[in-house]
């Protein structure tokens, strides 16, 4: 069986991309989740990955690093990984590579962390351009393939790859117009993404550099996390 080496839920996005497509597809795995900031951490992620960073599978003996070489590990095989035809598959693989190198102001300012509420202090120019630019890239999958998902009827490589941005928006109180919202809101209700969201609240640990990142571009934060912790000692 794989190992999925992971970070705390709240704050990986990295973790969330091949967490959520091997539960949505059913490939079973074990989760090896190592918290950020509690001793030995560091010591931890550079024993099971290569980099130190996450996520890291484990086949056996191999250690594949980096989101997107994971997937594509996975889709040499498992089906369903990416779209059976090939318009749509090409589409897909170059969607989720964007992702995964583009976007830097929305990944800088809307640090991910699903279990508070975010009011922006200021919302750059760069930000919006972010924006823009993947409500073009949604609608154009939406619209292309069909939906409900960005390639077509199902959900693949590519929506894993934008799972962590409808926490984001979701967050950070940002609308992408109503289609683009409606496909986040899918996400979100997605049994494994629910099931993230879940654990991400119950988390005890909180990693003062995530944790500063959020405060230095919020006006006004919810931390839901705290309703949670309070919840679970009564």
């Amino acid at each position: 069986m794989y190992t999925l080496v992971i970070v705390n839920k709240n704050y990986s996005s990295w973790s969330l991309r091949p967490w959520v497509l091997m539960r949505t597809l059913r490939i079973d795995f074990e989760e090896m989740l190592i918290p950020l900031a509690e001793p030995g951490s560091a010591e931890l992620l550079r024993l099971h990955s290569p980099t130190g960073r996450v996520p890291c599978l484990h086949d056996g003996e191999l250690r594949i690093w980096d989101s997107i070489a994971i997937v594509e590990y996975l889709a040499e095989r498992h089906e369903g990984i990416w779209p059976a035809e090939r318009a749509a598959r090409a589409w897909a693989r170059s969607a989720a590579a964007e992702m995964h190198s583009s976007f830097q102001t929305l990944r800088n300012t809307c640090s991910m962390t699903c279990g508070q509420r975010v009011v922006l202090r200021e919302k750059p120019a760069a930000l919006e351009r972010d924006l823009a630019r993947l409500q073009t890239l949604w609608l154009e999958g939406l619209s292309r393939f069909g939906g409900p998902f960005l390639s077509g009827q199902v959900f693949t490589g590519v929506d894993a790859f934008f799972a962590p941005v409808a926490f984001r928006l979701q967050t950070y109180h940002l609308s992408l117009g109503t289609e683009c919202d409606a496909y986040a809101a899918r996400l979100l209700a997605l049994p494994p993404m629910r099931e993230w969201y879940a654990a991400a609240l119950r988390e005890p640990w909180r990693e003062a550099a995530h944790e500063r990142e959020i405060i230095d571009v919020a006006a006004e934060i919810v931390d839901l996390r705290q309703t949670e912790l309070r919840q679970n000692k009564t």
